[in-house]
């Protein structure tokens, strides 16, 4: 029950980062978004690990999870955080997310080549309603400018560039997908504690590839070209991507992926509402990005819920619950 309560929390602060992070790079670049992220998402595990650590004795992990703890901050805080920003840039929060939130199949799909979790035709089945929602919002047409009404009080017409936004998303789903494979490799057997100590590797590592690539003058002038507004939401969008991965590696120490990613996935509708609230004229409305959210949302289900329990709730069948419960792989 814990695990289940840190992954929700964990997926409510995903997405109000995500928000906070595409009102920054509305006017901002990526690379500013994460020159002050990635930091203050550092300064907040050294003031967990503080304060946790009055109360509280860390548990010992290992160099070998040391190094997996640090390879999952320049996979997911490096290369991850860069193509999400990048695709929130381009086309919004809306349209990229349900690609984005291709991260889970990628997660089951290594979970069960590495980890040997099994495989069965019912999260093969959500994985291309996961693919189908994602294509479906590609389809939501852009409202033009005579029709939106926003131009009418002098407000700036949101255009996705879709092509590149669904490229950035997909390899950030990729960088996503990785890591908690990685997370759950080095966390696993240990308690809470074990990944808030893990967060603060990661973010280490990934603070020291940042100062390294700033040593190149043109990184600089970048951002020193970073403007006040944008420095603010980029503030908060470290402060809320720091508490959400020390929730979300929490919730790894103490429960499995496949309970894990499904809550996750909450994330995309609350990630939906925020945007509505925060960047309603730099997003992407429209019943194509709903539905196809929705179906993102249903096939994260299917891939990450435990087969067997969806199937005892729905009582099919007896013959079409032996052909969604079918193993492709696993014991």
């Amino acid at each position: 029950m814990l695990g289940a309560i840190f992954a929700i929390f964990s997926a409510a602060t995903f997405a109000l980062n995500n928000v906070a992070a595409r009102r920054g790079v509305i006017t901002g670049t990526p690379i500013q978004g994460m020159a002050v992220t990635i930091p203050v998402g550092l300064l907040g595990f050294v003031a967990m690990v503080l304060l946790i650590g009055w109360v509280a004795r860390f548990p010992h992990l290992g160099a070998i999870s040391v190094a997996w703890m640090a390879g999952v901050g320049l996979l997911h805080f490096g290369l991850g955080r860069y193509c999400n920003y990048r695709a929130n840039q381009a086309a919004g929060v809306n349209l990229t997310a349900p690609v984005i939130q291709l991260q889970v199949f990628v997660s089951v799909v290594l979970a069960v080549l590495i980890l040997g979790e099994p495989c069965t035709l019912m999260q093969l089945v959500g994985g291309v309603v996961m693919v189908a929602g994602a294509l479906l919002t590609q389809r939501q047409p852009t409202k033009p400018a005579s029709a939106a009404g926003s131009d009418k009080r002098g407000e700036h017409v949101f255009v996705p560039r879709r092509t590149a936004g669904y490229t950035f998303a997909t390899l950030a789903a990729l960088a996503y997908g990785t890591s908690p494979i990685m997370a759950r490799t080095a966390l696993a057997h240990t308690d809470p504690l074990a990944g808030i100590l893990g967060g603060l590797i990661a973010y280490g590592a990934a603070t020291a590839a940042m100062i390294l690539f700033l040593v190149s003058p043109m990184l600089r002038r970048n951002l020193r070209a970073l403007h006040r507004e944008n420095l603010r939401w980029f503030i908060y969008s470290g402060v809320f991507v720091a508490l959400a991965q020390g929730l979300f590696y929490s919730a790894l120490a103490i429960a499995p992926i496949m309970l894990v990613a499904p809550l996750m996935q909450l994330s995309l509708i609350f990630r939906f509402g925020f945007a509505n609230t925060l960047t309603p004229h730099h997003e992407v409305f429209g019943w194509h990005v709903i539905i196809g959210s929705a179906l993102s949302l249903l096939g994260a289900g299917a891939v990450s819920v435990d087969t067997s329990l969806i199937l005892h709730a729905l009582h099919l069948p007896a013959a079409i619950d032996a052909f969604l419960g079918w193993r492709i792989s696993g014991r």
